[in-house]
């Protein structure tokens, strides 16, 4: 073989890489129903906040509709 250890270290690469995505949503403590909770209760917020800009008027996204 040519490339030595070249794929052992890739493969410890990767797997490091992996770990610390996975660690971030898994090892919050919370229990499935506290999750569910969360979410949802965040996605009430959003969706109040984006209702209360659209009421307002005010566009967010810079989009005009005045075309020259």
């Amino acid at each position: 073989m040519t490339r030595g250890n070249q794929r052992d270290r890739d493969r410890e690469r990767a797997q490091a890489r992996g770990s610390k995505k996975g660690s971030q949503n898994k090892d919050d403590g919370l229990t499935p129903e506290q999750r569910r909770e969360r979410d949802a209760k965040a996605l009430q917020e959003k969706a109040a906040k984006k209702a209360a800009q659209a009421a307002g008027g005010g566009d967010a996204g810079g989009k005009s509709s005045n075309k020259k």
